[in-house]
């Protein structure tokens, strides 16, 4: 199946309700219409620009390409090898609807990424993470087909060992950006497996539900779909609903440093939240900002979040440059009282 739209408006794609339109939007389901879409985009000499749920990206422009919108197909469900299960994902698959139906099954791997909006082909490009565990922890391939210019569209299999996937980045934000259209995702979950609860916060609210755990078992509730609820919980307590009050989620990377800086900001700071992240130190970027005053602070249309500094909101009418204008007010507030550089987590296409 394939729908066409020329000058579509695409405010509705993007979770931070920017005005923006594409020269063409094609939306598809299924391998045979996604080749067709590819085609069509050739045969007019532009661009392709692969757009799942638009919920972390920043629309600055119109687009002079075509945008493809894969739409969800059921998932394949492969035979399990001893406490492994293998699962094809499609790309248009709803992120937390997919975490929903895994964690209800029993198996671990997605519970603590719960309710990250988006789709599943998005997954890969920034590696997505949340309380303690990523994307690549369970990610064996991603499927797609390459688009070389000139030449018909290559089918691929791509390794995750490949993807040089790290924290919110990978090949499709660096030397393949634009070069690969993801179509689904190859994951291996498991059957049994300790759970990652090393957030407090998660850790007791999981604890407090599993002394339940008689009422639990008689309801047959999963541990894996336990934590992913509970995830859900407190993620819908600090973080806005896109649908209610438009942004993308975290807007800031929680920025790395060496160990040198940290421990020197940690003499002055003694309250700054730290976690280890290999030889180097990751700081919360919400409390840096909450430090410079603007948790609940608005510049015009846009606005940093009253329960979340790492949120920034638009409150309508607004356009990419005010977003730009408040980002960078952020950034230089906190380069100049804690020498940290600030870097955004969306895609910000301006072209």
């Amino acid at each position: 199946m394939i729908s066409k739209q020329e000058h579509a408006d695409l405010t509705s794609l993007n979770t931070l309700k920017l005005p923006a339109k594409a020269a063409w939007l094609v939306k598809t389901s299924g391998q045979e219409a996604l080749l067709e879409a590819l085609d069509f985009a050739a045969s007019l000499q532009l661009p392709v620009f692969p757009l799942g749920g638009g919920s972390n990206l920043i629309l600055a422009k119109d687009l002079q390409a075509v945008v493809v919108h894969q739409l969800p197909e059921p998932l394949n469900w492969s035979a399990s090898a001893g406490l492994d299960v293998s699962l094809r994902v499609p790309a248009g698959y709803n992120w937390h609807q997919l975490v929903l139906e895994t964690t209800s099954r029993g198996l671990y791997g997605l519970e603590n990424l719960a309710l990250i909006p988006g789709q599943a082909g998005a997954a890969p490009v920034q590696n997505i993470g949340a309380y303690g565990a990523e994307l690549s922890d369970c990610l064996d391939a991603v499927e797609g087909y390459w688009l070389q210019p000139d030449e018909k569209p290559r089918s691929d299999l791509l390794p995750a060992k490949d993807l040089q996937l790290g924290y919110r980045a990978s090949r499709f934000k660096g030397d393949w950006k634009g070069r690969f259209i993801i179509t689904a995702l190859h994951l291996r979950l498991k059957k049994q497996a300790e759970p990652r609860l090393g957030y407090a916060d998660l850790a007791e609210r999981v604890a407090g539900k599993r002394e339940l755990r008689k009422e639990v078992e008689a309801a047959c509730v999963p541990l894996p779909r336990i934590i992913a609820e509970t995830v859900a919980e407190i993620r819908q307590e600090k973080l806005p609903d896109p649908k209610q009050l438009p942004n993308v989620g975290s807007f800031f990377k929680n920025p790395v440093i060496s160990a040198e800086q940290a421990d020197a900001l940690l003499n002055a700071w003694p309250a700054m939240p730290t976690y280890p992240a290999g030889d180097q130190v990751k700081v919360a970027a919400a409390w840096l900002i909450d430090q410079c005053g603007f948790k609940g602070q608005r510049l015009g249309a846009f606005g940093v979040h009253d329960r979340q500094a790492l949120v920034l909101v638009h409150h309508g009418g607004g356009t990419a440059d005010g977003l730009l204008q408040l980002a960078e007010q952020i950034q230089q507030a906190v380069k100049e009282r804690f020498g940290i550089q600030l870097e955004a987590e969306p895609e910000w296409l301006a072209e």
